[in-house]
């Protein structure tokens, strides 16, 4: 095994252990927003029509809106996070891949900058959120809703971290570069 080939699975193995706690948040708050879901309908179309039917008192399950908007907040952020370590994101490539390696560097580079000052707005942003609204509380679970803006400044740091992270990264022509040298290398091997 070369020292490449070492460093870069270094490299990847800590890159996968700072995405491990995010992706495991993130399973169990879409497991949260899905049994979020069914309870409400359950309770909406079921349990509202049992309580009528006997002619008892309503329960009450106004809670489960306020989880719900909770959880996509969450989601949505933590999600956009991991979907830049992942490159998950959609990209245009029709024009990119035909400069120069250097040229496709510099255009990495930029991109991912201009992708961390994203996230920097949104930790700013989020920070200020979650500041101006500490003093609010959700009126269902009377959660304090600097939880809920808290949200848009996590997502916002994992943005910057992994998209920092990913300006050590090739660009993914060159990685397909490479790949392709591979499979010819390969090929000619047989």
């Amino acid at each position: 095994m070369t020292a490449l080939a070492s460093g870069a699975r270094q490299r990847w193995r800590l890159r996968d252990i700072a995405l491990l706690l995010p992706k495991i948040v993130l399973t169990a708050l879409l497991a949260l927003a899905i049994g979020d879901l069914i309870v409400g309908v359950f309770m909406r179309y079921l349990v509202t029509q049992i309580t009528d039917r006997l002619d008892v008192d309503p329960i009450n399950f106004f809670w489960v809106e306020e989880v719900g908007e909770f959880a996509l907040a969450w989601l949505t952020m933590i999600g956009a996070g991991i979907g830049i370590a992942e490159r998950a994101h959609f990209t245009l490539r029709m024009l990119v891949h035909r400069f120069s390696l250097p040229a496709q560097r510099a255009i990495h580079v930029i991109t991912q900058l201009l992708i961390a000052g994203f996230g920097a707005l949104a930790l700013w942003y989020g920070i200020k959120l979650a500041i101006v609204n500490s003093a609010l509380t959700s009126p269902a679970l009377e959660l304090n809703l600097a939880w809920l803006y808290a949200s848009p400044a996590v997502g916002g740091a994992l943005i910057i971290l992994y998209s920092l992270a990913m300006l050590f990264e090739a660009p993914l022509s060159e990685t397909a570069e490479t790949v392709k040298e591979h499979e010819v290398m390969a090929a000619g091997n047989d």
